[in-house]
């Protein structure tokens, strides 16, 4: 830890590494790890829970008073009606990690009335630590990170995320990787988002989007990527995102035009916008696509209405 650094920062990195300890000891016997299932495709672990624990004990032991917001325990520890409050992700990318893929993090936030303010996001298998105060830039290891200077989608990378839970919107979401997959130079699935937002920070990627992320997904990787020089919001480019559940972020040139490309998309859309994401999603469905020509050769005048169905 750094002297130079704000101390509750400082206590932040004492905490991220502990539970990178304990998920480092554990990766190495990952076949013996206790494993349960929130909901289909969504699982914790008895480290999510132990790194957690020692995450929120390190907190409180230096700030008693603080509030605590944690994926696997909610809000059942630390004060209730702080005005400064830890949030955090023991174990970003759980199926990674019990599948021994090598792409997992610790994420660290601490909002004061809302706003983020710290910021630390581990990578125990690379010991690459992301830091960042507000107002005081972004690093990664100690050394000052910046976003890409990447200036047109074609020679971009962006990361992604899949949907996987139940209810999730496939079709769209396939609509929306093809949208971005046919402007850029690649697109990637890591598979933890606070890692993915890292990496926008330190200009390994030059974007990245995905729906159905919590405040603990991208609390603190969101200070890193505006610290860092970046833009983050939701899909339409509205800054305050993060409890909209969905989130994009890039270098600004990336970010302005991911929008018009993901703003469609957006919950928040225009009905017009979602007439026609509907209306793609219908004609890539060929049970749809069959029923729809099957209707129009019976009934010429379908088509010409077929457009004005409500969303």
């Amino acid at each position: 830890m750094s002297s130079n650094l704000h101390p509750m920062l400082n206590v932040a990195i004492k905490a991220a590494r502990a539970a990178g300890a304990i998920i480092n000891r554990a990766a190495l016997d990952v076949e013996s790890v206790r494993i349960s299932q929130k909901q289909i495709n969504d699982f914790v672990t008895e480290v999510d829970h132990a790194a957690e624990k020692i995450i929120i004990e390190t907190l409180l032991t230096a700030y008693p008073g603080h509030g605590i917001l944690a994926e696997e325990s909610g809000q059942e520890y630390g004060a209730k009606h702080s005005d400064f409050v830890w949030v955090i992700d023991p174990l970003d990318g759980t199926t990674n990690f019990i599948h021994g893929f090598p792409v997992y993090c610790v994420s660290i936030a601490l909002t004061v009335k809302g706003k983020v303010e710290q910021a630390v996001v581990y990578d125990p298998t690379r010991n690459d630590l992301f830091t960042a105060t507000k107002g005081r830039g972004a690093f990664l290891n100690e050394r000052r990170i910046r976003v890409s200077k990447r200036t047109q989608l074609k020679d971009c990378l962006i990361s992604t995320g899949f949907p996987f839970r139940p209810g999730d919107n496939f079709k769209s979401y396939m609509n929306m990787m093809s949208d971005v997959m046919q402007r850029t130079a690649g697109l990637r699935r890591p598979g933890a988002a606070a890692l993915d937002l890292a990496y926008v920070a330190a200009g390994f990627t030059d974007g990245f989007f995905e729906t159905g992320l919590s405040v603990w997904d991208v609390a603190a990787g969101s200070l890193l990527v505006t610290e860092a020089g970046g833009l983050i919001g939701n899909f339409t480019g509205e800054a305050d995102f993060m409890e909209q559940r969905e989130c994009m972020a890039g270098n600004p040139r990336v970010y302005g035009q991911l929008v018009p490309i993901l703003g469609k998309y957006s919950k928040f859309a225009s009905a017009g916008d979602k007439a026609s994401v509907r209306q793609a999603a219908a004609e890539d469905s060929p049970i749809e696509s069959a029923s729809t020509a099957e209707e129009e050769l019976t009934n010429p005048d379908a088509s010409a209405s077929s457009g004005d169905a409500p969303f």
